[in-house]
């Protein structure tokens, strides 16, 4: 029986605890020893909190991602299309075009540019809104601070390189679902 407020688990005897104590106190033999197993441990932790992070796992998330309403913000993001996410892609193209020295292309270069990013702004506006407004729907008396930036920002960011990996579908809405 685990008792309210208790540890979940029995104290060990203390020879147990002795013997696993020592096990830590093994020294490696030189500096050369001690840096090498220094630099082991932390790349093993920083694998860890990178696969933690692919995951969208709470723990490992930067502060900036943390929380019911950043998760929120994120998937509604994720399950939909954007050109903003599309806009490095298009911009190469543009400036490929660009070599091609012709009146239809000069053209191009003219206006495709600022028509992108006039159109990527006003997306960005019209994500944030609309995340801020269903962000203060669903979670009432949450901190809803910078979450219509965070999730215009998002949508401007190629799906493939997002940090933390986008958990849901393409075409998966996220309105619909409840809580958690």
């Amino acid at each position: 029986m685990v008792k309210p407020g208790g540890k979940g688990r029995p104290t060990p005897k203390r020879s147990e605890a002795q013997k696993r104590r020592q096990q830590y106190i093994t020294a490696p033999r030189d500096r050369k020893e001690a840096y090498r197993q220094m630099r082991e441990r932390q790349a093993n932790n920083r694998d860890k909190v990178r696969e933690g992070m692919k995951q969208g796992d709470e723990r490992y998330l930067l502060k900036r991602d943390k929380g019911p309403v950043r998760r929120f913000a994120r998937d509604y993001v994720d399950g939909r299309r954007t050109v903003g996410s599309y806009l490095m892609y298009s911009m190469f193209v543009i400036v490929l075009l660009s070599f091609i020295r012709t009146p239809v292309t000069a053209l191009l270069m003219l206006f495709a540019p600022p028509l992108l990013l006039a159109w990527v702004l006003v997306e960005g506006l019209w994500i944030s809104s609309r995340v801020k407004k269903l962000a203060a729907a669903r979670f009432p008396g949450e901190d809803l601070k910078g979450v219509g930036l965070y999730a215009a920002v998002r949508a401007m960011q190629i799906r493939r390189f997002r940090v933390p990996a986008p958990q849901v579908k393409i075409g998966e809405r996220v309105e619909a679902r409840t809580n958690g």
